[in-house]
């Protein structure tokens, strides 16, 4: 598979030994790569940068809870054909016409071969990707209203994400290659850190790291702060100003973090970490 290893990561995105052979496997084995992580881990951002590293286009149909697997395909628009026969159009003698191209479908007829992104593919109905495994597989489907087959020029790479909001079919599953992007650890974060803000402080990044890492493994907390929410965090703490020593907070003192709001987005979870603070003010 050697000369396969066509990814490694960029300038803009740390890539994991792993993540980097999942990526060449599945363009390998010409199946989808299916990605799952926690939200924030990247697994868009891994889309766009191997089409950049690729040179190749990038085409992303963004997964809605109200989307259907035809709209991939194409959509047929019936009333804007009602409207122009009740006006006399020449348009509707050709119902072609009346054919919107989805995704899939300029996927498969781009002129080079894409990265086909379809992000967050567990917000759909169940049924969705059971609707997609003939089209994935065959790479072609047929225009019922033409007659026309749509068949793909050169098998596109095709990305797919998930959050795991909900379980995806063996079927499916069965057709692509999986990777699990883990959480980072702090010398991952520390080189994806140095990525987007390479003149940060070092200490005050270890102090930032170490109460980031606090904040995260705080007991039943419902949304724990991402990879994006650090960077953007990062970025609050450099634009206020704010010392390492501002940071060197124990447990019992998380709630009074600096710019917190930019880690901890419910109220709920704000009030949880208050609650080791107000148990040691109770008590003093």
């Amino acid at each position: 598979m050697t000369e396969q290893a066509l990814f490694k990561g960029s300038e803009r995105y740390i890539a994991s030994p792993q993540l980097a052979l999942a990526v060449n496997a599945a363009m390998h084995l010409q199946k989808p790569l299916l990605i799952k992580g926690e939200p924030g881990t990247g697994k868009t951002l891994l889309a766009e940068e191997l089409a950049a590293a690729l040179a190749a286009p990038l085409l992303r149909w963004q997964i809605k809870s109200t989307t259907k697997a035809q709209q991939g395909l194409y959509e047929y628009d019936a009333v804007s054909r009602l409207r122009d026969s009740q006006l006399g159009s020449d348009k509707v003698a050709d119902i072609a016409n009346y054919i919107k191209p989805g995704v899939l479908w300029r996927a498969f007829t781009a002129d080079q071969r894409p990265v086909l992104l379809i992000d967050e593919i567990d917000k759909a109905d169940i049924e969705f990707p059971n609707d997609l495994l003939h089209e994935l597989d065959r790479m072609a489907f047929q225009v019922y209203e033409t007659g026309e087959l749509v068949e793909a020029r050169q098998r596109p790479l095709v990305v797919i994400t998930s959050n795991n909001e909900k379980e995806l079919p063996d079927a499916f599953l069965r057709r692509c290659f999986f990777h699990y992007i883990e959480f980072p650890d702090a010398e991952q974060l520390k080189a994806i850190v140095d990525v987007h803000l390479p003149d940060i402080d070092q200490q005050l990044l270890d102090q930032a790291l170490s109460a980031f890492f606090s904040v995260r493994e705080f007991p039943d907390l419902k949304k724990k702060p991402s990879t994006s929410e650090l960077i953007d965090w990062l970025r609050l703490l450099l634009a206020e100003r704010v010392q390492a020593g501002q940071l060197a907070l124990d447990e019992q003192a998380l709630a009074e973090l600096p710019l917190l709001g930019a880690l901890i987005k419910t109220e709920q979870d704000q009030a949880l970490l208050a609650q080791p603070l107000k148990r040691a003010m109770r008590s003093y």
